[in-house]
């Protein structure tokens, strides 16, 4: 053998471009992250079927689940739950997949991830939960599927703000008024001393400030 044939031979081993080589795992890896991404069913279950990890992470720690519930990928999380994957794990900013699902109002996947044991008081580096990013994004029908999950409606989070304070801060109408339909607490007050009426007005949000501000005096 020649000396640029064994060089060429030495560069095929290193990289691996053997004809009958089989994926490796950093390659399997790639390939789930990339379906779950993009929502590619077929392309998921070719890379679970090729032995690529089901709680395999991206560089920020997101898991292929953290990723399509993100994107509302339903079919891809159904997937990946019935292989096995973990519900619970977070990434780096310690965002869950319920976390994910909840901040994008998919509804359908918060309650597969709660039928599937995700934790509904879980914390990110925010100090944020589900239920806040719903609230704040006003996504209702996540909020009442949380609610009936045990999520108490006057539960306190960081500077004892609750949900209906962050609904009230962004003018979720809806969601206010199923906050108080739940038994939300309109008189309980920030680690500042504001009601949700109160963070409601100072951010201009006049009709929720109303609604508010109504049932008050209906009581």
């Amino acid at each position: 053998m020649t000396s640029r044939n064994f060089g060429i031979l030495l560069v095929v081993l290193a990289f691996g471009a053997m004809p009958a080589q089989a994926a490796e795992p950093y390659e399997l890896i790639a390939q789930l992250i990339a379906a779950a991404r993009n929502n590619d069913v077929p392309a998921l279950k070719q890379a679970l079927a090729a032995g690529a990890p089901v709680n395999a992470r991206t560089r920020i720690d997101d898991t292929g689940l953290n990723l399509a519930a993100r994107r509302g990928g339903d079919e891809v999380v159904a997937v990946l739950l019935a292989a096995g994957a973990d519900v619970n794990l977070a990434n780096a900013s310690r965002v869950t997949p319920l976390m994910s699902a909840a901040f994008g109002g998919h509804t359908h996947m918060v309650q597969r991830l709660l039928d599937n044991g995700a934790k509904i008081d879980a914390v990110d580096r925010l100090q944020k939960t589900a239920m806040i990013y719903a609230a704040g994004e006003g996504h209702t029908d996540v909020v009442k599927l949380l609610l009936t999950a045990g999520v108490a409606a006057n539960a306190r989070y960081a500077n004892d703000l609750t949900a209906l304070m962050w609904a009230a801060g962004y003018g979720r109408v809806q969601t206010v008024t199923t906050l108080l339909a739940a038994g939300a607490d309109k008189t309980l007050t920030d680690n500042r001393g504001k009601t949700a009426e109160t963070i409601a007005s100072e951010n201009g949000q006049r009709e929720v400030a109303a609604i508010l501000h109504a049932s008050a005096r209906s009581r």
